[in-house]
């Protein structure tokens, strides 16, 4: 696969994030890590702007019609999948990812994942013709890890603590290695969660770099509901930044998008064609 022109995809490149629309197809709502910071959220969200969050969960030819209202955007570039759940842990991404870049080959096919059963599915993502990648990233050692996922689900067994941590750890850098391998363009999120995982931000850019990831979205934690860990100052995120930013460029415009995202990031989500 050639190098994709992420020069148009508002979430791999600055100045493109004013520039461009992209649209997020909620189409993925089972998860096989819990965050203890995660809350995926189905319905009455809409004041909710965040990852997790979808109005309704779509199948794949119900994605396809609402990517049909809006591809009269002359700005829309990519079609992606974050959700609201883990979209490698749904068979309906497959599909979606099928039935899109068949009818529409030009636009650019993206994919946010917590990288658990990437290296076993980035060959089909390849055929699939998605050329960007995301990877969620938050710890590299075990202890560390294991504040941060409650268990980590692979083919039906659950694995917890540190082991559970290091399973998906393992499993995420051969995911991010393979995915580099075959011409992806990959991108890390990092979740920075205060008194936690600060320390790792620099292992996590070290690693990243070696395995030819291109950027570095470090994103502060969003508490919500009982989740008792708490934002991170400013301080915190330019230190964090200023780690990783030894090894890897920074992407510093995310928006933490939800899962049913549409329209350029930051504005006004477009309305359908027919409207």
């Amino acid at each position: 696969m050639d190098v994709p022109q992420v020069q148009e995809h508002p979430c791999f490149d600055h100045e493109a994030h004013g520039r461009y629309a992209r649209i997020h197809l909620p189409v993925a709502p089972q998860c096989n890590v819990q965050c203890v910071f995660c809350d995926r959220r189905v319905g009455d969200c809409y004041h909710s702007n965040r990852p997790g969050v979808t109005a309704k969960v779509m199948e794949p030819d119900e994605a396809l019609a609402w990517l049909d209202e809006h591809v009269c955007d002359p700005r829309l570039r990519v079609v992606g999948i974050a959700g609201p759940g883990e979209p490698l842990a749904n068979p309906q991404t497959f599909e979606t990812l099928r039935l899109v870049h068949e009818k529409y080959p030009k636009l650019i096919l993206c994919l946010s994942t917590n990288g658990l059963e990437l290296a076993e599915y980035a060959p089909k993502l390849n055929e699939l013709g998605v050329s960007t990648v995301t990877v969620t990233v938050n710890a590299m050692e075990p202890e560390v890890g294991s504040k941060i996922y409650s268990w980590v689900r692979y083919r039906g067994n659950n694995i917890s603590g540190p082991k559970g941590a290091e399973y998906l750890s393992t499993r995420q850098w051969t995911g991010i290695e393979r995915c580099v391998q075959l011409g992806m363009t990959v991108k890390l999120n990092t979740v920075l969660v205060p008194d936690v995982n600060l320390d790792q931000i620099e292992l996590i850019a070290q690693r990243g770099a070696k395995a030819g990831v291109k950027l570095h979205n470090i994103i502060p934690i969003i508490p919500v509901g009982e989740c008792s860990l708490r934002a991170p100052t400013k301080e915190e995120m330019q230190e964090a930044r200023r780690m990783s930013r030894r090894h890897l460029e920074q992407f510093l415009r995310c928006k933490q998008c939800r899962a049913d995202a549409v329209g350029v990031p930051g504005e006004v989500p477009t309305k359908p064609c027919h409207e």
